[in-house]
């Protein structure tokens, strides 16, 4: 049980991260509509990002497949698939000279996966609470 709850533990942390990661990214494209910012920063911080998030969904996910919760993995399976095409084409990164025209497309995208991951969230936020539970029970049967 007390496995579980530090996966319960680690999966809220990197649920948040991913959150906080994609939260950044939407400001950025956001400051980028509203002129705060040009073009070139902005595409220069969503791209340093894409990469090191996608490794983070990626790493949750096999979490989940070696500890057995399968419905939760299944669940990220066409993420990890999209990110997964996106890569192998080349098409992960924010081009700086097209960023004007695919910015609607780009901040509907995130904007998708800004709810995924929020579902992501409650999730990890249950795991961790019935890990919780279970290993405070525990305690007081032994």
């Amino acid at each position: 049980m007390a496995l579980e709850l530090v996966l319960g533990i680690l999966t809220f942390l990197a649920v948040a991260a991913l959150l906080g990661i994609l939260i950044y990214q939407l400001m950025c494209l956001s400051d980028l509509e509203f002129d705060y910012i040009n073009p070139f920063d902005s595409a220069s911080r969503i791209n340093k990002l894409v990469v090191p998030e996608i490794a983070l969904h990626v790493g949750l996910s096999c979490l989940y497949l070696v500890f057995g919760y399968w419905l939760i993995f299944l669940i990220n399976v066409p993420l990890i698939y999209y990110h997964g095409r996106l890569y192998l084409e080349h098409r992960h990164l924010v081009d700086v000279t097209e960023i004007f025209t695919s910015l609607n497309r780009e901040k509907m995208y995130r904007l998708i996966k800004l709810a995924f991951y929020i579902l992501l969230f409650f999730l990890a936020i249950y795991r961790l609470v019935e890990a919780s539970v279970h290993a405070l029970l525990d305690n007081e049967h032994a």
